[in-house]
């Protein structure tokens, strides 16, 4: 009978990482979006539909790694593949097998825009990985998208922050019934929130 992996110290080895070799530009995809955001909630909309054992644990690892690729290019170009990559290399330390490490894999590779999930987990995760857009906190975390991007060059005015903002807030859609079920009323209180901050913009 073989053990159950070491997600705990697998964990460990993600958040050191990310904790020590993230460029301080990176006020998005921080630490903080892994183990604050995307891993709760993933934990959150796997407990709504009732995943458990196996499946949840390979669920919460490809949330632990899904952004570890950042590491190594800051920019975060293709981090997905790299991410996939350091799965591969890191994981059978850990207890993981061969069949985990390649469903740990397609998980992550499904966060990657555009996103077109094809099975439940899939969907979970995607949508953990936007989970803020319908949360308290969007304006938050949407803040730190913006400083981020502005601290490698890409500035945006308010008018134009919004109008971007508004737009993708409207045309996203969450692949899962739990995230639709949990997020949607927030984020359509958001998209409200925005459309009277950009009816304010314009009339100045």
């Amino acid at each position: 009978m073989s053990c159950a992996p070491d997600f705990e110290g697998a964990k460990q080895y993600a958040f050191d990482r990310l904790e020590r070799e993230l460029d301080e530009k990176l006020t998005y995809h921080s630490i903080a979006h892994t183990r604050d955001d995307v891993l709760p909630a993933v934990e959150r909309l796997a407990h709504h539909v009732g995943i458990t054992g196996e499946r949840l644990l390979l669920l919460k690892t490809a949330a632990v790694f899904h952004d570890l690729g950042f590491v190594e290019n800051t920019e975060g170009h293709d981090h997905e593949s790299r991410s996939a990559r350091i799965v591969r290399e890191v994981l059978p330390n850990f207890g993981y097998t061969t069949e985990q490490i390649n469903t740990i894999c397609r998980l992550i590779m499904a966060t990657k825009v555009p996103q077109q999930p094809e099975d439940l987990l899939e969907s979970l995760l995607v949508d953990a990985d936007l989970d803020s857009l319908g949360r308290s906190d969007y304006f938050t975390v949407s803040g730190n998208l913006r400083r981020e991007l502005s601290n490698f060059g890409i500035v945006h005015s308010d008018l134009e922050w919004y109008q971007w903002q508004l737009e993708f807030l409207s045309m996203h859609d969450y692949f899962s019934e739990a995230a639709r079920e949990l997020r949607d009323h927030g984020k359509q209180h958001n998209i409200n929130i925005v459309s009277k901050i950009l009816a304010q913009l314009s009339s100045t």
